[in-house]
């Protein structure tokens, strides 16, 4: 596979007419002097001349975040610091060279600075959430590589990976076993996935395969229950499977803000039973799994 041809193609992405203005923006964007925390709300403090709130509202929706630059707070579709909380315990990132799959703006790979990764990717074909990235990385000045490429480049790049996360990527796939074997292809000889995607309860070994749309998405296939996911992964070559969490999402994590375009959570629920979603279908939960090449 050509990466350099594919890269070199997606770049023209930013020119699109929809992107281009927000380029614009942010070639326009002043260097300046300022402070960076990166906690729970990625912030930049200090003196900014110039209206920050103007260009961020220009690159809506934001999904993933918080955000503070410069006193403007992005209040973010989720509030991704519970997910990344969550998860921070089970990781330590120290000189390990690190994949973010389905990254979106980034704002994980902000958080894992603090673990000194040797290295950072991040995988998103989007041109918007890359403009989002740079937005916030024009500040930040991290090192680290945005690439807009997708899961199924991930095999094929540069490197091989030692921790590769995939957070929310494989129930919008069709054949999830197929990109599990991709994410396993992706990884060092002793690396490791951390990988979420949304399940249903059982015992048995079988996924629900919603009609048209889950939760009003329309590109969701399967939903497993956490067995058939274990058998998914078993499958794809891994040799270990290991429930690091499980967590149902309600409106503290998922809600509608002035920074999104269109519906969020509550308009995916039963309004007379959250239990369940408008579909009938049982409403989403998250399971948290480690997956390793070896034992």
């Amino acid at each position: 596979m050509d990466l350099e041809k594919i890269r070199e193609d997606r770049e023209k992405w930013l020119t699109w007419k929809n992107i281009k203005p927000l380029r614009d923006a942010l070639n326009n964007l002043k260097n300046t002097s300022y402070d960076i925390e990166l906690g729970d709300v990625i912030k930049i403090k200090g003196d900014y001349k110039g209206d920050i709130k103007d260009v961020a509202k220009l690159m809506m929706p934001w999904r993933k975040g918080p955000f503070e630059l410069f006193g403007t707070y992005i209040d973010t579709e989720w509030r991704s610091n519970i997910k990344y909380n969550l998860l921070r315990k089970h990781f330590n990132l120290k000189d390990r060279r690190v994949a973010d799959i389905g990254c979106n703006n980034g704002y994980y790979m902000f958080r894992m600075l603090e673990d000194k990764p040797s290295l950072l990717v991040g995988f998103d074909p989007s041109p918007l959430y890359r403009t989002q990235f740079d937005f916030i990385n024009h500040f930040v000045k991290s090192d680290i590589v945005y690439e807009m490429l997708g899961v199924e480049h991930a095999e094929f790049y540069e490197e091989k990976f030692d921790t590769i996360f995939c957070l929310g990527v494989l129930y919008h796939r069709s054949d999830p076993v197929a990109m599990l074997k991709q994410l396993f292809r992706s990884l060092d000889k002793e690396g490791e996935v951390i990988l979420d995607t949304f399940y249903i309860d059982g015992d048995e070994e079988y996924a629900l395969c919603p009609k048209d749309s889950y939760s009003k998405i329309p590109n969701i296939y399967f939903v497993p229950t956490i067995k058939a996911l274990k058998h998914w992964c078993l499958r794809a070559g891994f040799e270990s499977f290991e429930v690091l969490e499980t967590s149902r999402t309600d409106a503290e994590e998922q809600r509608k803000t002035e920074w999104i375009e269109g519906q969020s959570l509550e308009d995916f629920l039963d309004p007379e039973d959250e239990t369940k979603t408008v579909e009938g279908y049982p409403a989403p939960q998250r399971v948290y799994v480690r997956l390793t090449k070896s034992r």
